[in-house]
């Protein structure tokens, strides 16, 4: 139970910077690109890569704590840390036809996904 309590707050942290940086990354860059959303995309990539090999060796800390900053800090920051941390593993096990088809299907059917859920919506509540 204490664990999921750790995750739960992590990921209310994680969300709230996310929310932050990116609005404020967008404000800055004034443009139509998601430069906020790539930053957090990209830095948490950076922060759970570090942290997954900083945490299997020369930082040991307990399970509950690790699980509270990565699944739940950079999970609520952002997914795609997670997308790229498995899509890694999968590259260094030199599986790298089920990486790419990782990569392909996240990008291909999560981008469908988000068509056919507008669509959806769009027809069924008439926005």
């Amino acid at each position: 139970m204490y664990k999921l309590f750790l995750i739960f707050v992590g990921s209310g942290i994680g969300g709230v910077l996310r929310f932050m940086l990116s609005g404020w990354t967008n404000r800055l860059a004034g443009g139509t690109f998601p430069l906020g959303t790539l930053l957090v995309n990209v830095s948490g990539c950076l922060l759970i890569g570090f942290l997954t090999a900083a945490f299997s060796g020369r930082w040991l800390i307990r399970e509950e704590y690790r699980m509270a900053l990565l699944i739940g800090a950079l999970g609520g920051y952002t997914t795609f840390s997670t997308f790229g941390l498995e899509t890694f593993a999968l590259v260094n096990e030199g599986q790298h036809v089920r990486a790419f088809v990782n990569v392909f299907l996240s990008l291909a059917v999560g981008l469908a996904c988000v068509g056919v859920g507008y669509r959806l919506a769009t027809s069924w509540l008439g926005v």
